[in-house]
């Protein structure tokens, strides 16, 4: 799979992921896809486990937004901030691709915070 292709298929899963069209986001994972969360401690095992514990969760999206995507060969980064109830999070999803599908990922969460104003001197406010 060209990286141009590996592109084209994470716009489309993030887009599925967006609209919560769970068919068409999973589509992108090999059937035996490990997906960790570092910070719960959790490892998901299969496709199918991670589709339906993304089923099951008790919100909807209610804003998605996909800041950056870089990559090369076979490993491939997201960043994006999602919003569950109008709480944003920010993640970093990295993707390790084998045979054009994913076969492992790793997401990172992270609530914003208020910038301390100490430091307001030397920095500029993020896009």
């Amino acid at each position: 799979m060209s990286e141009q292709e590996i592109r084209q298929a994470l716009n489309a899963h993030w887009d599925a992921s967006s609209k919560g069209n769970l068919d068409a986001e999973h589509e992108i994972y090999d059937d035996n896809a490990v997906c960790d969360y570092p910070q719960s401690g959790e490892r998901i095992l299969g496709r199918s486990n991670l589709q339906a514990l993304r089923g099951h969760h008790p919100d909807k999206p209610s804003g998605f937004d996909v800041r950056r995507i870089l990559g090369k060969g076979e490993l491939w980064i997201t960043e994006y901030t999602i919003a569950y109830t109008g709480r944003p999070s920010c993640v970093v999803s990295i993707m390790e691709f084998r045979n054009g599908k994913v076969v492992h990922e790793t997401q990172y969460f992270s609530d914003p915070f208020e910038a301390p104003k100490w430091r307001s001197q030397w920095v500029n406010a993020a896009a």
